[in-house]
């Protein structure tokens, strides 16, 4: 039973995955189907947390929208995601940065990472 599940989820799996971080600033391009058209939408923001592996891993991305949070989480390996473009590095260590949720400003700001 295990060979057929590990056989399914390994055709769903992506040929390239993005490499990217909990705190770097990414824009995904998502597909939205709208009737019977279909586009591709934006969201630019901070990546809150990774998690789960495989097939099942999920991100979890931050933005400030009109001064109101929103937090969108897609699967990594989903075809709704058309791709995942990292726009700056993050230096954080901690592996889910849910205490950005509490701040405003300035202070929800992540620092930069330069090599």
């Amino acid at each position: 039973m295990n060979d057929i599940i590990k056989k399914i989820e390994a055709e769903q799996l992506k040929a390239e995955v993005p490499e990217f971080n909990v705190g770097d600033t990414v824009k995904v391009y998502a597909k939205i189907k709208e009737g019977n058209r279909e586009r591709i939408q934006v969201f630019e923001g901070t990546v809150l947390k990774k998690q789960g592996g495989s097939t099942r891993a999920t991100f979890t991305v931050r933005k400030n929208s009109n001064g109101i949070g929103v937090e969108k989480t897609w699967p990594l390996h989903s075809p709704n995601v058309e791709r995942v473009e990292v726009v700056r590095r993050g230096k954080v260590r901690r592996a889910k940065l849910n205490y950005l949720r509490d701040r405003v400003g300035k202070k929800a700001k992540v620092k930069e990472l330069v090599k």
